[in-house]
């Protein structure tokens, strides 16, 4: 990598991240949205100018417009951790668990000590969770910015490569990597571990997607193109025995997961089960949401704005898969897993797959290759930084985004 791309990666994050914060922080100074939002069945319900008002981890004054719905648990297990007793329970049969074991650990748990340096400065101890959150997930999408370059330079070129990495940060859900939730964390440490696959350096790519799978369920996916890397190194090289020592190195983003399950499975299925209405490969319950959904939106704007964006960015992604697939194998198996967990699981699928697509790294390469194309870029350009400022907007006020 050459000090320009460097630089300009660098210079890059930086200028996006000031100029996207700030302005979720300055467009309160001058506009607000109409209250409640109707987007979904649930949304004008938890959009009242009052709803937060039993949820003390959203109403933290320092960098507020940075936090909305699942930042709250975050930031809960930052502060005080999974057992909270500011954060509600659900109950399943005689079972009860506190919702905040929905989430998993490793990117609350980096906040947990990256917050100290900013409790040690005189920080609220709120403040301070949401001062880590936010960095963590900046730094995050630093890395995957790196990792995305690293990944695409052969086929696109440096300027090539540039151009995807930068097409990456404005996509109109790209707010989320500025933001108290995990998507920042799990697109460093996945970009991150493909790249390393791409390079065959199995250990540090075995290490990232265990890391991962500790940070979102479908990180534990990354076993497929780790799998698929090894055997393909192993086909090709001539001295078979260094990569037969490495085998193991496959399971490790399984053997995590597996931990996971041990320490957090059973609260986590009944929160999810009980509360969020997701369980894996529920077609049933997946197409009984979409159904419902549908309907909405034949009579609600706001709904089919949100079906629009939702099939929308689906259809891209399955797209994106099956072009990259010959040239970035890994890539494309990961992200048709990243994108069928999430829509075969329920009211999730109809819900947040245009946030979920941050995680389809093929997504990157499509529009990378199509950037050549200079109408294509301007266009795209524009259409995402539209959408971005728009979906920024809406987030910074606690509407319903993805």
């Amino acid at each position: 990598m050459t000090r320009r791309a460097v630089t300009i990666i660098l210079l890059t994050w930086l200028t996006w991240a000031v100029i996207l914060v700030g302005y979720m922080q300055l467009s309160h100074m001058r506009y607000a949205p109409n209250r409640p939002d109707d987007a979904l069945t649930w949304t004008a319900d938890e959009t009242t100018s009052r709803s937060n008002n039993d949820k003390p981890y959203l109403l933290e004054p320092f960098l507020n417009t940075q936090v909305a719905w699942d930042s709250e648990f975050y930031l809960g297990i930052a502060t005080i951790g999974y057992d909270n007793p500011n954060i509600r329970e659900v109950e399943l049969g005689r079972e009860g668990y506190n919702m905040s074991y929905a989430f998993f650990p490793l990117y609350p748990y980096l906040m947990k000590v990256v917050r100290l340096p900013f409790v040690a400065l005189g920080m609220s101890p709120i403040a301070a969770s949401t001062a880590a959150g936010v960095l963590i997930s900046l730094l995050g999408t630093l890395m995957g910015m790196f990792a995305l370059y690293d990944l695409l330079y052969a086929e696109l070129g440096e300027d090539g490569a540039l151009r995807a990495v930068f097409l990456m940060l404005i996509f109109p859900t790209s707010l989320f990597l500025a933001t108290v939730y995990t998507e920042g964390l799990f697109l460093g440490l996945s970009l991150g571990s493909l790249a390393l696959m791409h390079r065959r350096q199995f250990v540090l790519a075995a290490i990232l997607a265990a890391l991962a799978t500790w940070t979102r369920a479908v990180g534990g996916a990354l076993v497929i193109p780790l799998a698929w890397a090894w055997l393909s190194a192993y086909l090709a090289a001539d001295k078979k025995t260094p990569l037969l020592w490495r085998l193991p190195l496959v399971l490790l983003p399984v053997i995590a997961y597996g931990l996971w399950r041990m320490a957090f499975g059973v609260p986590f299925d009944v929160v999810q089960i009980a509360w969020f209405g997701n369980r894996p490969f529920q077609f049933e319950l997946t197409l009984d949401a979409w159904d419902q959904l549908l309907k909405r939106a034949a009579d609600i704007p706001e709904t089919a704005f949100m079906v629009a964006m939702g099939i929308g960015t689906i259809a891209l992604s399955i797209l994106s898969c099956l072009l990259a697939a010959r040239r970035y194998p890994e890539l494309a198996l990961f992200g048709l897993v990243a994108l069928v967990v999430p829509l075969t699981s329920g009211w999730t699928s109809s819900q947040s797959m245009f946030r979920y697509a941050l995680a389809v790294p093929t997504l990157w390469v499509l529009l990378g290759r199509w950037s050549r194309h200079v109408v294509f870029e301007r266009a795209w350009t524009l259409f995402s930084i539209l959408l971005l400022g728009m979906h920024a907007f809406l987030f910074s006020y606690d509407f319903w985004v993805a």
